[in-house]
């Protein structure tokens, strides 16, 4: 491609399907939303019960919306979640693995429970739901893979092991599905939130002591805004994107630096 040839539109996702794991609550809602923003039609599979924000955040884009309620945990559940969104989108285009889980416990008291748990969404879901979606990009030889890695794929973190542990395992299947897929012109990319303002950190941000701590470490001087990731997702399900690949994109404000 000739410089002069790119355009703008190369971020447009018109004319695209995208499914959003975990989509309709916190950090899922903000993708699934920037994804209808960019032009893309939205299916989101989730275990919570569908309240209708999101859809009516997505429809007043002007893009579709289709909800499913699933456990992606399931047996089963990531090919028919796919095959659902070929059956009434189209297609799938575009999927952003979001959903997970955050035990926090101590080590003596995080059991093997925990455990399996955490990694049967973080982790395990997540590479289903992306072999699933790779069996239809695959012959299209097009398509767009985007795991929701953390600043915890970098760190270690006290009472969250295996939330860590999975994260890192996330990057690290990032890079090894990209080393497989790329030839196929998908891409697989992650990005790595930092501590973000979302119910799953109330009881952090509610602590004055932890609270300040977290602020302490984050150059930019505040907790993230869900909208501050909207950008990124964009920008790695769009044409903008073809040449990056096997990549976390901190939007961290600087945390790990720090």
């Amino acid at each position: 491609m000739d410089i002069r040839d790119f355009a703008m539109d190369f971020f447009s996702l018109k004319g695209k399907n995208a499914v959003v794991t975990g989509g309709n609550t916190g950090l899922g809602q903000a993708f699934a939303v920037a994804l209808a923003k960019g032009g893309a039609d939205v299916l989101v599979p989730s275990i919570i019960d569908d309240d209708g924000s999101t859809g009516a955040l997505i429809e007043a884009e002007g893009s579709r919306y289709e909800f499913m309620k699933a456990d992606i945990t399931a047996p089963d559940a990531p090919e028919k979640i796919i095959a659902t969104c070929v059956e009434r989108l189209g297609s799938v285009d575009i999927l952003v693995n979001c959903a997970g889980v955050c035990p926090l416990a101590q080590v003596l008291d995080f059991g093997r429970r925990q455990w399996d748990a955490t990694v049967a969404v973080n982790l395990t879901a997540a590479f289903e739901m992306s072999h699933e979606a790779a069996k239809h990009m695959v012959p299209r030889r097009s398509g767009k893979i985007i795991n929701v890695c953390s600043v915890f794929s970098y760190l270690g973190g006290q009472w969250s092991s295996a939330y860590a542990a999975t994260k890192h395992g996330l990057a690290g299947f990032t890079k090894a599905y990209c080393d497989e897929l790329a030839q196929y012109n998908i891409q697989v990319n992650g990005i790595a939130p930092g501590y973000y303002a979302t119910e799953i950190t109330r009881q952090t941000r509610s602590d004055p002591v932890t609270n300040q701590r977290v602020l302490d470490h984050i150059p930019t001087g505040r907790w993230g805004e869900p909208a501050d990731l909207m950008g990124a997702v964009v920008f790695l399900a769009s044409r903008a994107s073809d040449y990056v690949n096997g990549h976390v994109l901190l939007v961290d404000g600087g945390y790990l630096v720090r």
